[in-house]
């Protein structure tokens, strides 16, 4: 095998060249990225064996922390864990995956946009437009009496100080944007990712899963309309079995296909 065909970390392009004949040929590619994305950045995923979910907080499970129920009766509890696990989010920087798909999107190569299950800003900090964030983001918060919107910063620094945010025209509490369990997606997001799965030629699951509906659903809506899909992910997924390529290792998949564009940049 020559040389070109060697990309960074003695990775060989013919591992990839499956994947590489398919992005090539798509001309609608649409991604579903959830919390496996961000491990690269050192925030930790939800589902693994050190993910969030496996440590309780006091004697709590975070799921229980996270229902929108609890939140409304104990916001000070779900603060106090918040404030390690998601109001540190400016301390970590987007990774090679994050860092690729913008780049992907500057191409032109990403019509249908990112779908994200993540709520950490990675892909917007990294340079990607397209982002649609499927359970919110902790980019904002806003009152849940008055409904006057917060930006992160002023939110983390009462988080920070182990103050519940409270808003400084009505002081009702200030619940962070995100989709909480028991609540339900936007409406019109959703009705946005199903066309978007829809139509796309290619959808590429990446870091998920994907045993959270409804964004666990939007790789389906491909495989029932006889579409291509490719997922990279550590664990198996339930739609593993539909997908024309899978790869686990996400680190080493983005080395190849962050060469990979790089070689074909401007063409």
């Amino acid at each position: 095998m020559s040389s070109a065909a060697i990309l960074s970390g003695g990775i060989e392009l013919s591992d990839y060249s499956a994947f590489f004949d398919l992005y090539s040929k798509s001309r609608r590619i649409v991604v579903l990225t959830g919390a496996g994305v961000s491990t690269l950045s050192g925030i930790p995923d939800f589902r693994s064996s050190g993910g969030l979910y496996s440590k309780e907080f006091g004697n709590m499970s975070v799921e229980e922390i996270l229902e929108i129920g609890f939140f409304r009766l104990h916001p000070d509890v779900f603060y106090s864990w918040a404030r390690d696990n998601w109001y540190q989010m400016d301390s970590y920087e987007p990774s090679i995956i994050h860092r690729t798909l913008a780049q992907m999107e500057r191409m032109g190569r990403l019509s249908e946009g990112i779908f994200t299950q993540n709520i950490d800003n990675l892909h917007q900090r990294a340079g990607s437009k397209k982002v649609y964030e499927l359970h919110g983001s902790v980019r904002f918060g806003y009152c849940m009496e008055c409904h006057r919107q917060y930006g992160y910063e002023e939110i983390a620094r009462s988080v920070n100080a182990g103050a519940v945010p409270v808003c400084a025209s009505c002081g009702g509490v200030i619940k962070p944007d995100i989709v909480f369990y028991g609540e339900p997606l936007d409406s019109t997001m959703l009705m946005r990712a199903e066309n978007a799965f829809a139509n796309a030629d290619l959808a590429i699951v990446l870091g998920s899963s994907l045993v959270v509906n409804p964004a666990a659903s939007l790789p389906y809506i491909s495989a029932r309309n006889g579409k291509d899909i490719v997922i990279v992910n550590r664990q198996r997924t339930y739609i593993d079995d539909y997908a024309a390529l899978r790869y686990d290792d996400l680190e080493e998949f983005f080395s190849a296909f962050s060469d990979y564009l790089g070689s074909h940049e401007g063409k």
